[in-house]
């Protein structure tokens, strides 16, 4: 699986987003998108959103926290 996380540090449910997939022991790439400009314009391309946490597993994109959707793309 592969799983990025494009957040900023001063975003809260992007610390719970993070704090969530760490209790799951999902590893995940953390992309501060307040300090890397290109991740930001990657994010937005993705997902459409400017909003954060944008998460994108196997290419599938969640923007918010949305536990059940994460379990679910977790177990396929």
């Amino acid at each position: 699986m592969l799983i990025k996380v494009y957040s900023t540090p001063s975003c809260p449910w992007c610390t719970i987003t993070k704090d969530y997939l760490r209790s799951k022991n999902f590893a995940f790439e953390d992309v501060d998108v307040s300090k890397n400009r290109e991740a930001a314009m990657e994010m937005i391309k993705k997902s459409g959103q400017r909003g954060v946490p944008v998460i994108d597993i196997n290419g599938k994109i969640i923007v918010g926290f949305d536990q059940a959707r994460i379990d679910k793309l977790m177990k396929s």
